[in-house]
């Protein structure tokens, strides 16, 4: 029996997006006009026989058509509503599901209503907390949500953006760079074209920076702490703002970021472009598909760190070249999220903690060792899961090196494609570790290491029983 879904939605934002008629979409589908509007209105459902047809007329992903961005909407709006603010009216998953499918746009004005209302909370409770103790708070506190608002920019592009591989690409024709050769190329295009001069220089005379650009001088200081991979980083950056400022401010200005945000977006849109420098796409998917995504030969063949090559990896989403859909996530000891970046519908908490099943934490136990995991989500889907520690340089004694843990992820489905899970069973779901988004979200009541309460349940004291969680909760009403 042919699976049939309803699309209507983002079969009505593809035709506004090409312009056309609901008379001129039906007649490139191939079916009556009177049909084609039942199917945008969600009353009648896409086969995959047309879903075929979507894809060949208008050059589509028919798996990233098909899997919307419901799943993400759904995760945050049960997150949203969760909070205390909601609990009068119980509103279920079903209807939560039905607002992101049929009113995705609704949906998400709603995220960022809860958004303002959070930064507005935060910052009400910070000037509170100034007025009564002065002494022990002397700034406000400080805002999340630009970075937020950043992280949903990169996820809504699937962290890939043409526009800045292109100009990398034509970086590499009009430099004339050579592979093994960066370091003299990037240097010299630096002095040639723009006459900026680039010095190595001490780490007392950088005075904390990595990275600092005197633009009187035409100047470029680098810190003696950095790898060879991360220079080659820095160096690439600086060309990044210096010459591709009108595609940096095309890419921000269309997804209507600003203040903050925008310059954020920014920075993190010309370290994009670094990666995409050191590592051209083309050679980069080639050497990836045949070494079977083995990051150390990468790192070793494109002069990279393992980071840098875990992060080029969730990039590769061209159509015409896919890489492997992957997700990357990079937290501290205190399992604090500072890198998260996605190809794959696996959605991260924005208001908490990641689960502590995930092996990313288990990396922090031996460090430089990669453990891989299988692990299933609360819907079922089984990911596969490597992680491994990484090292930040220091600075001296007095600055010591940061240690991170790095989680590189997939759906399961796609793990024969990793040399790191020759010899798992990675389709005997029953072995995956059972893991949430986090605590707040995760509807596994009896699991040993929860923290908190799941959203949606009331809380059962009794005395005179413990479970193996320390937990008990009523049933959530659903729909």
């Amino acid at each position: 029996m042919e699976r049939k879904v309803m699309l209507g939605h983002k079969i009505r934002r593809l035709r506004r997006d090409v312009d056309l008629t609901q008379a001129q979409m039906a007649e490139r589908m191939g079916i009556s006009p009177s049909y084609f509007n039942l199917i945008e209105n969600n009353q009648r459902p896409v086969t995959v026989n047309l879903l075929l047809k979507l894809g060949q007329a208008f050059d589509l992903d028919l798996q990233s058509f098909a899997d919307t961005d419901e799943a993400r909407l759904v995760t945050q709006l049960t997150e949203v509503f969760g909070d205390p603010v909601f609990r009068a009216g119980e509103i279920n998953r079903h209807e939560l599901r039905e607002m992101a499918a049929v009113a995705p746009t609704l949906a998400q004005a709603v995220l960022d209503l809860y958004d303002a209302y959070q930064e507005a909370h935060d910052a009400a409770r910070g000037l509170a907390e100034r007025v009564a103790d002065r002494d022990k708070l002397q700034v406000m506190h400080a805002k999340a949500f630009p970075l937020e608002e950043v992280r949903d920019f990169f996820h809504s592009n699937e962290n890939h953006f043409p526009e800045l591989e292109t100009a990398a690409e034509r970086l590499w024709q009009s430099a004339g760079l050579e592979a093994g050769e960066l370091w003299r190329g990037l240097v010299e295009h630096l002095q040639c074209v723009h006459h900026v001069k680039v010095k190595r220089l001490p780490a007392e005379v950088m005075v904390g920076a990595i990275r600092r650009f005197d633009r009187h001088a035409n100047r470029l200081m680098l810190s003696e702490v950095l790898s060879a991979s991360g220079r080659l980083f820095h160096l690439a950056v600086t060309i990044c703002l210096t010459e591709q400022g009108a595609i940096l401010d095309r890419l921000v200005d269309g997804a209507g970021l600003a203040g903050e945000a925008r310059e954020l977006a920014r920075t993190g849109l010309a370290s994009y472009y670094a990666g995409a420098v050191l590592m051209p796409y083309e050679r980069f998917v080639q050497a990836a598909r045949g070494l079977r995504f083995d990051i150390e030969l990468l790192q070793h063949r494109f002069d990279a760190s393992f980071e840098q090559v875990c992060h080029r990896l969730t990039t590769l989403q061209r159509p015409s070249a896919r890489g492997v859909p992957f997700f990357m996530i990079r937290v501290d000891k205190a399992g604090n999220v500072s890198k998260r970046f996605s190809a794959t519908p696996l959605q991260f908490a924005r208001f908490g903690g990641a689960c502590p099943r995930w092996n990313v934490y288990d990396a922090f136990r031996a460090p430089g060792v990669l453990h891989p995991q299988l692990a299933a989500m609360p819907d079922g889907t089984p990911y596969f899961f490597i992680a491994r520690t990484v090292t930040k340089p220091g600075g001296g004694w007095r600055n010591p090196p940061q240690q991170f843990a790095l989680a590189l992820g997939c759906e399961a489905s796609h793990a024969a494609s990793l040399i790191y899970a020759d010899g798992l069973d990675v389709k005997n779901t029953d072995a995956a570790v059972p893991i949430g988004v986090n605590c707040r979200l995760c509807e596994r009541l009896e699991c040993s290491q929860r923290a908190y309460p799941p959203l949606n349940h009331r809380l059962i004291v009794d005395e005179t029983v413990r479970g193996v969680s320390a937990f008990q909760f009523t049933p959530a009403s659903r729909g």
